[in-house]
């Protein structure tokens, strides 16, 4: 069986869902080939088909691979003719299917496709008919931008994908659910295949602190709730508790310094740090020394980041939405709070700061039996293996 998967880029060295699947599908016999927009030479995990360049600014160069292109396709006659047909019952015009052709010529002139399973919902806009047009087999899956971002700009964005989906992957049922109110039809075939985690149990605690250290993995992005966070900490203060709050993700300048201003104005410059972007390795390394992780979002498909923290042994406080009460079972596992509330993450915070070690150990310990039990890559990878077969 050959199984393609749409990128927009070869998945990076620490995002573990894509290369523990391919790897996984490889293992059973399967052949992978990723098709991305642009290659990157560090990636050999599997066979890499790229698109066409653009080549903006550039139209000599754009016109030598348009002809280069356009020979490559006329191998594909039939293949063409049937995305073309299909593409015109649509309204699409022809200009716009020359163009959609450009760019997914990899694809098309590709030799044999069992499988083509677009990594995310929004890489699949614009390229519903490709599966159908070389005769394979369609997929796709969701994450939280798909279903939670994505649509709130662009109403029925999904029209035409509901009508061409085979199969379709979500990482929680609450993805699922939002995506038949979306309009996904409600006899589509799907199947839930959470995140993995693999068990870091060589990363150990290397630093230790005076004050309590709470940690946050997220992008600086309003949907990630690290106003309601930034306040509950102001909350936690003015109750007498030291700590550091340290969130890591991606500093955009841009949108940093709202959260600088806000930490300012609530005089927390000492208590809240900003650590950038950091490896893998690194967070995890953070995580480990943490003594809450704490997710505040707005929305959360389901988060990578919590699983981690809790296979790190660190106990965890969510925000009740989206598919993060999947992730944490309330007063099992960790903790579930209402959402955008300042004051309840502060006070439970607090409560479990006070808790007997020993009921923290147990927390601690239903976590990651219950990842032992649901969230391994080997079980991930098995799950992957009869997707594709059922």
């Amino acid at each position: 069986m050959v199984i393609g998967i749409v990128l927009s880029n070869p998945p990076a060295y620490s995002e573990t869902f894509f290369n523990s699947k391919i790897r996984g599908l490889q293992k059973n016999g399967y052949k992978v080939v990723l098709f991305v927009s642009e290659k990157k030479e560090d990636f050999n995990l599997c066979e890499v088909k790229s698109a066409p360049s653009i080549y903006k600014g550039n139209p000599i160069a754009l016109l030598l691979s348009f002809v280069k292109v356009y020979f490559i396709l006329l191998f594909s006659g039939k293949r063409v003719i049937r995305f073309y047909k299909l593409e015109s019952k649509e309204g699409t015009s022809f200009v716009s299917i020359l163009k959609k052709l450009y760019l997914n010529t990899h694809i098309i002139s590709y030799k044999k496709l069992d499988w083509l399973h677009f990594g995310f919902a929004t890489t699949a806009l614009g390229c519903e008919h490709l599966a159908k047009s070389v005769n394979s087999k369609m997929a796709v899956s969701f994450r939280g931008y798909d279903i939670n971002v994505y649509p709130l700009k662009h109403e029925k964005c999904y029209a035409i994908l509901w009508k061409t989906v085979d199969k379709v992957h979500s990482i929680s049922n609450y993805l699922l659910t939002k995506a038949h109110h979306l309009g996904l039809r409600d006899n589509a075939k799907t199947e839930i295949i959470t995140p993995a985690v693999a068990v870091y149990d060589k990363i150990r605690v290397t630093e230790q602190y005076d004050k309590i250290v709470i940690t946050t993995v997220a992008r600086l992005n309003w949907v990630k709730g690290l106003t309601r966070a930034i306040k509950s900490m102001k909350l936690l203060r003015d109750m007498g508790v030291e700590f550091k709050y340290q969130i890591i993700g991606y500093k955009d300048p841009k949108v940093v310094e709202q959260y600088q201003y806000l930490v300012k104005e609530l005089g927390l410059e000492e208590y809240v740090t900003f650590c950038g972007k950091l490896t893998h390795k690194e967070s995890l390394q953070k995580i480990k020394n943490s003594t809450i992780y704490i997710q505040p979002s707005i929305n959360e498909g389901f988060c990578n980041a919590v699983l981690e923290a809790q296979s790190l042994e660190v106990l965890c406080i969510v925000a009740e939405v989206g598919g993060l009460p999947e992730n944490v079972i309330n007063n099992r596992t960790g903790w579930v709070v209402p959402k955008s509330d300042a004051l309840s993450l502060a006070l439970k915070i607090n409560e479990v700061l006070s808790l007997p070690e020993k009921k923290k150990k147990e927390i601690k310990d239903n976590a990651m039996n219950r990842i032992l039990a649901n969230f391994t890559i080997e079980k991930q990878q098995k799950e992957f293996v009869n997707f594709y077969n059922n």
